[in-house]
């Protein structure tokens, strides 16, 4: 597990039923390569979020696999369609399994 791993999300707190509102997220990860070495020469293990996935009530409303050439704390953007107040869940899953998550909360009127 990555030291110090911190997900932040920007969401609209209020939105319109049917409105296309943008989703903000980045999370703090160190992105270990794999390719780099430590001071006694030895590979350091790659270290990488491999997969995010958001889901609105829980519904998947987006999701996506990553690969090596993700930098270091990754942002995303993406937008979505407001459909019902409730609770938007995001989850980054690190190489080892770990996973850092985070909730924001939306009204729709």
């Amino acid at each position: 597990m990555a030291g110090k791993v911190k997900p932040r999300v920007k969401v609209p707190k209020k939105a319109e039923k049917g409105e296309i509102i943008e989703i903000k997220t980045l999370i703090s990860h160190k992105m270990e390569s794999g390719q780099r070495k430590d001071k006694d020469g030895n590979t350091i293990p790659r270290q990488i979020i491999n997969h995010f996935v958001c889901k609105y009530n829980g519904e998947v409303v987006f999701e996506s696999d990553w690969h090596g050439a993700v930098s270091a704390n990754p942002y995303i953007a993406f937008r979505t369609v407001a459909t019902e107040s409730g609770e938007l869940e995001f989850i980054w899953t690190d190489d080892d399994g770990s996973e850092y998550s985070t909730t924001a909360k939306i009204e729709v009127s």
